[in-house]
């Protein structure tokens, strides 16, 4: 916890979330799976507002924005930063 009693690892998935939505914006290059890409960073965006976020639903979204931006190299570093921020959270549980 910070300071503030704030999740660290909320604050870490907030920030890459929010580091990958505007390399996304400035990213010039348009793409069929953009839309989805957006979708699923606002997403993960509002999830970090009420705190500590579900797991299965985190790990859906990353597997959502992988599929659609892994190709594009250019994204690839925003796209790992929020990768390791979702595994901060661990694994769901049952697995």
């Amino acid at each position: 916890m910070t300071g503030s009693d704030e999740d660290v690892r909320v604050v870490e998935l907030r920030t890459a979330v929010a580091r990958l939505r505007r390399e996304l914006a400035a990213h010039p290059a348009e793409f069929s799976d953009r839309g989805i890409a957006e979708d699923e960073l606002a997403a993960l965006a509002a999830m970090t507002i009420d705190g500590a976020p579900e797991v299965p639903r985190l790990r859906r979204s990353l597997l959502l924005i992988a599929g659609a931006i892994g190709s594009v190299s250019a994204l690839a570093r925003g796209l790992s930063d929020v990768r390791n921020a979702v595994d901060l959270f661990g694994e769901p549980p049952g697995r």
